[in-house]
């Protein structure tokens, strides 16, 4: 691919799709072209809300039009499988929401796919894209706080969220972990990896999804990440990593941060704040599509800022935490076809 526009198709047409979409079409070398929803009616408000040439009622009709280039996927996470698998079965490349799937087995299935179909494939992990988290990650790496020894982030959200809402539903792979949990264990990987060992406690609805969750990762080295998330309260959502020299703290929105702290041993406290010229703090969700589009030009198959390796070592992490809280979706059972695709949400 040269320097042409890449054409975006956006699969589903819900909160996350729209902001994703709003400053999809703020960048210039940028097009969407499609959009599909389960029904036509969604794909047609969609649609005209921001000037999309085309929208479709199914999903299998965005997966195989020609002139999409890559599609965003945007739908429940129950059904992340089932919609990138199909994009990817029809040659298209694919950015795909967090968290990637309901579990690893389901990623292993969509990276073995985009390998054999030498398609793109990415984890809408926006927070690895940050510039400022990547600042972050460079001073931690440069030894800026010596040997990191701990990890501590959190995200809770208040609520009340009633049992029929998406956060409560096991088909929808419903809980704190998933949609919120991702983010602290995420950050979590990206300064330590993968850990070694793993052990979490939570609180279950009568739904059987986790309310809130509280893992310790530990790794060989002897770090150790503290990581929590709730669906029952709200939480100050930030994050730190302590050294053997030093300590940085990000403040409130740790994943999409505005500034953060360095505090080294024997000097004042230094402040790394936003950069203006990368484009408005708010505006995070552009950097992974930047990434993305970076990416295909380049021909590559996988983004280095979010490789599919890291991807499903998080995964790998959200399955453990699950088997020790004892959390597991519809189809997921022992005896259940492991094969088996669950229905759309």
């Amino acid at each position: 691919m040269g320097a042409e526009n890449v054409r975006w198709g956006i699969l589903a047409t819900g909160g996350i799709a729209a902001a994703f979409t709003a400053d999809l079409v703020d960048l210039p070398d940028a097009e969407v072209v499609a959009v599909a929803s389960r029904t036509a009616e969604a794909a047609k408000a969609f649609a005209e809300r921001f000037g999309i040439p085309r929208a479709y009622g199914d999903w299998e009709a965005l997966a195989h039009d020609e002139d999409v280039d890559v599609v965003y996927v945007a739908t429940p996470h129950a059904a992340h499988r089932t919609a990138a698998g199909l994009a990817l079965a029809a040659g298209r490349n694919v950015l795909l929401e967090k968290p990637f799937t309901l579990n690893v087995r389901q990623a292993q299935e969509l990276v073995a796919l985009a390998r054999e179909r030498d398609r793109f494939l990415m984890e809408a992990m926006w927070m690895y894209c940050s510039p400022l988290v990547r600042r972050l990650k460079a001073l931690v790496d440069d030894g800026a706080i010596g040997e990191v020894r701990s990890v501590q982030a959190d995200f809770g959200l208040s609520g009340p969220f009633p049992p029929s809402h998406r956060l409560r539903d096991p088909r929808q792979g419903g809980g704190a972990l998933l949609d919120l949990g991702v983010y602290p264990v995420s950050f979590a990987h990206l300064l330590l990896g993968e850990p070694s060992d793993i052990a979490a406690r939570a609180v279950l609805s009568d739904e059987g999804v986790d309310l809130q969750t509280g893992a310790l990762l530990s790794w060989e080295s002897g770090a150790l990440a503290s990581v929590h998330c709730s669906i029952v309260g709200g939480t100050p959502v930030t994050a730190s990593v302590t050294g053997t020299q030093g300590r940085i703290d990000i403040p409130h929105g740790f994943f999409n941060p505005e500034r953060f702290v360095l505090h080294r041993d024997g000097r004042d406290p230094e402040e790394f704040t936003h950069d203006p010229a990368a484009g408005a703090a708010h505006d995070s969700l552009q950097h992974e599509a930047r990434e993305v589009m970076r990416a295909l030009r380049a021909g590559e198959t996988e983004s280095p800022l979010v490789p599919l390796d890291g991807t499903l070592a998080v995964m790998r992490t959200l399955d453990a935490i699950r088997d020790r809280i004892g959390v597991r979706y519809p189809g997921e059972a022992p005896e259940a076809d492991p094969t088996a695709e669950l229905t759309p949400a």
